[in-house]
């Protein structure tokens, strides 16, 4: 028989829905939820959702995934984290709430090296939080600000979601980079306004203000690690490297420094962290496979064109179609990984975003801001379960903190759809060529 687009749809989206409802895991629940069609369908066979499978695989740029891993794995093992602490601590820890701005401080400068948001809020939040908690801090908000400051890690360049992202819709990686930066640095300005709130209400501490001698000895310490978003961004940037080219850069300036430079990484540490890169990056690239497979068998069945038809008829403009385009991805972030998200979601939205005058580079930009909303809302927010582990707390205790830390972050998402330029100025800028 010859599965009709609304019946495909239905049996797709509804079967894997309910597998992820009975807790199959979100990878597998994608490849299981075309068998259906597969079997329904005579003009498909098990071999195309193989092939499917491969041809994601088969991918040059998506090299640079375990290698961006692998160098955020190197920097929190290299005990790097600390000495960007400690740089942050000198910059902010003088504010109103110091070790709160420190929390928001580090994420960014964390971001700008790693790419991971769980990396962040695994190798943040391990120092931080006890700090934070030992110095007079409610440890619920602890919990909640490391958790959304770390989401910035996928936001800020470079970024693991941005590399997926450009390879699966043909986006040039270092435009999506650029266009990052500003709405990152937003979200930090705005993370650290709610810190400043919270401390004239609860009266937290300073960190007191830092001398001359101890911020240039900060400085000093931090300043090769502080190298990495040059070389990679720059690298990218300028058209000297590629993506996953700079990606191995990052990954093996990572294993000198921490190796041979500040000597905390030691021969037998790196099979556990050649280990965790490993399996990390297993998950996410078999994700990519199985939501690549569920993304072209929802192209073969026309629902990207429906979609377009319905929001065509709706006859709304840009900054509604926008909207639209957040509120799905928020949604989509509560119960499902960013990376296959990106996959089935966003190759679906690419038209309706195009149909309604959205450039692709802000397009991408919502999509990786709404995503990271993602990592610290229930009942799948992996990050604000690291951070809640971390602090010895449940999720559902720390959620009120989370809510009000969120709402600034809201409007900065708000903000950039009102304003594209916001994210399109710095690529415009430096990197012409690729908006021809």
């Amino acid at each position: 028989m010859i599965v009709s687009t609304g019946l495909a749809c239905a049996i797709l989206v509804g079967g894997f829905m309910l597998l992820v409802l009975i807790r199959v895991p979100v990878a597998f629940a994608l490849g299981i939820a075309t068998v259906p069609l597969v079997l329904m369908d005579l003009r498909l066979t098990p071999f195309i959702v193989l092939d499917r499978m491969f041809q994601s695989y088969n991918s040059f740029i998506l090299l640079a995934v375990p290698f961006f891993l692998l160098a955020a794995n190197l920097m929190n093992s290299g005990k790097i984290t600390d000495r960007l602490i400690e740089l942050a601590r000198v910059l902010t820890g003088w504010m109103p709430g110091g070790l709160g701005h420190v929390n928001v401080a580090v994420s960014m400068l964390f971001a700008g090296i790693s790419g991971s948001s769980t990396a962040d809020a695994a190798g943040c939040g391990k120092i931080l939080i006890p700090a934070m908690v030992k110095e007079g801090y409610d440890r619920r908000f602890a919990i909640a600000i490391t958790a959304c400051s770390s989401v910035m890690g996928v936001i800020i360049p470079p970024s693991i979601l941005m590399v997926v992202w450009g390879g699966v819709m043909q986006v040039s990686v270092g435009a999506l980079f650029l266009a990052g930066a500003i709405p990152g640095l937003l979200i930090g300005l705005a993370l650290m306004a709610t810190v400043f709130g919270y401390a004239k209400v609860y009266d937290y501490p300073t960190e007191g203000s830092p001398s001359l001698r101890a911020f240039w000895k900060a400085l000093r310490g931090a300043a090769l690690a502080m190298l990495t978003p040059v070389l990679v961004v720059g690298g990218i940037v300028g058209g000297i490297v590629t993506p996953t080219e700079s990606a191995i850069i990052a990954a093996a300036y990572a294993l000198i420094l921490g190796m041979f430079v500040y000597r905390t990484v030691t021969f037998r540490d790196l099979g556990h962290i050649f280990y965790d890169t490993g399996r990390f990056a297993a998950i996410s690239l078999f994700a990519i496979g199985t939501a690549s497979a569920f993304g072209w068998m929802l192209a073969f069945f026309d629902v990207p064109r429906l979609i377009v038809a319905f929001m065509v008829s709706l006859e709304v403009g840009p900054f509604e179609t926008a909207l639209v385009i957040a509120g799905l991805f928020l949604f989509f972030g509560l119960f499902i990984d960013a990376i296959p998200t990106i996959i089935i979601l966003g190759t679906v939205l690419l038209p309706v975003a195009t149909a309604a005058d959205i450039h692709p580079v802000v397009f991408a930009i919502i999509g990786i801001i709404s995503l990271a909303f993602g990592l610290v809302t229930p009942p799948y927010g992996l990050c604000l379960l690291i951070s809640a582990a971390i602090g010895g707390m449940n999720v559902v205790q720390v959620m009120r903190d989370v809510v009000i830390i969120l709402l600034p972050m809201l409007l900065i998402l708000l903000l950039i759809i009102l304003f594209p330029q916001l994210a399109l100025w710095l690529p415009q800028t430096l990197m012409p060529g690729s908006f021809r």
